[in-house]
């Protein structure tokens, strides 16, 4: 187990050469982003929550740049309004398990949100990739008394590879102290944010999954806000737990965001049994003949790919969609469409500035 602390660094550091306040159109992309966070979901509730067009953004960057490492997540979240934040990276790597799992805690520096962003699918990591295949279902109980059913093994193993100490993290700051120094705090914990892309989505989703329905992580339980996913593949089978349902504690504030074609979010394929999502989803429409693309509530949610030649001309699409004579042509599903870079650009409010200040 792997556990590193950073610091973000300050404003002055982030523009050597600009001076406080900075002019229009510069980060951070949004002032008192610790006061949104923690008024835009309320921990606890059993009424039904929206999704925050804010949160997504914020949470879909920082989903983004979890595939770097701690210091740039801190950076990364600073620069979007979360100043003199404390970032804990918590990493395990077993090869011959198909463990390589990567979790990133950001806490403010008052200390009231807190938000964990797991590392998704590198594209040049081979074990990564035999995580995401490793579909063989493994029946779990996730609670003392919780009915067992079954999830996709290879995101449980990694999940469950870094949970203990994830949960060490936030126990940390549930007490109220820093996760960098565990200094005291002014404030205790009062809202908690899960998200990740890709692999990174999948491992939100069960993390989340699992304090709800395991009475020993009730602590926890009750200070997460919500859970942002985006180009999540699917982790269980049917029927999920009650707690997923449209009612439940995790169905009610999880929200699924897909972009275009991306094909992950319709994996694992029929042919490795039956698997369904959860949660609320939303799809990204493409510009088209001058109207703008946007985010659209989706009122069913994506279902697997049935036909197992769709995944080769998804691969395809992906090197088609880089040459002028294929951008025409038109695919059911795209690997092109799963860049975290086109989550982070669709999410951005027009007229905000980018994480860099552009």
């Amino acid at each position: 187990m792997k556990i590193e602390k950073f610091l973000a660094p300050s404003y002055e550091e982030l523009r050597p050469f600009r001076s406080r306040p900075a002019e229009p159109g510069a980060f951070p992309v949004y002032e008192d982003l610790a006061d949104l966070l923690a008024a835009a979901h309320q921990p606890g509730s059993t009424a039904p929550q929206k999704a925050h067009p804010i949160v997504a953004h914020v949470l879909g960057t920082c989903a983004g740049y979890a595939y770097s490492e701690g210091s740039t997540v801190a950076m990364i979240m600073a620069r979007l309004g979360l100043d003199a934040n404390a970032c804990v990276t918590v990493s395990e790597t077993v090869d011959a398990m198909f463990i390589c799992s990567t979790a990133h805690l950001v806490q403010s520096k008052c200390g009231r949100a807190l938000v964990l962003s797991y590392r998704g699918t590198e594209p040049v990591n081979l074990i990564n990739w035999l995580t995401d295949a490793d579909v063989h279902p493994e029946k779990v109980s996730l609670g003392a008394n919780a009915r067992a059913f079954q999830v996709h093994a290879g995101f449980y193993r990694n999940v469950r590879a870094t949970r203990y100490e994830v949960a060490n993290q936030m126990k940390l700051a549930l007490e109220g102290r820093s996760l960098h120094d565990g200094r005291e705090l002014k404030n205790r914990l009062e809202v908690v944010y899960v998200c990740g892309h890709s692999l990174g989505g999948a491992l939100a989703a069960l993390f989340g999954l699992m304090m709800f329905t395991n009475p020993a992580y009730r602590p926890i339980a009750d200070r997460i806000g919500a859970v942002y996913t985006y180009g999540q593949p699917m982790i269980g089978e049917p029927p999920l737990p009650p707690e997923c349902g449209p009612t439940g504690a995790m169905g009610i504030r999880t929200f699924r965001y897909i972009y275009a074609q991306d094909v992950v979010p319709a994996l694992p394929p029929t042919a490795s049994g039956p698997f369904e999502h959860f949660g609320e989803e939303w799809r990204f429409s493409k510009p088209d003949h001058g109207k703008p693309g946007r985010f659209e509530r989706s009122q069913s949610p994506m279902a697997q790919v049935g036909n197992l030649l769709e995944i080769p001309l998804a691969v395809s699409a992906f090197f088609g969609d880089q040459m002028k004579w294929f951008k025409h042509v038109s695919f059911r599903y795209s690997l092109a469409d799963h860049g975290p870079q086109h989550y982070v650009s669709a999410l951005a409010p027009p007229g905000k500035p980018t994480e860099f200040g552009d």
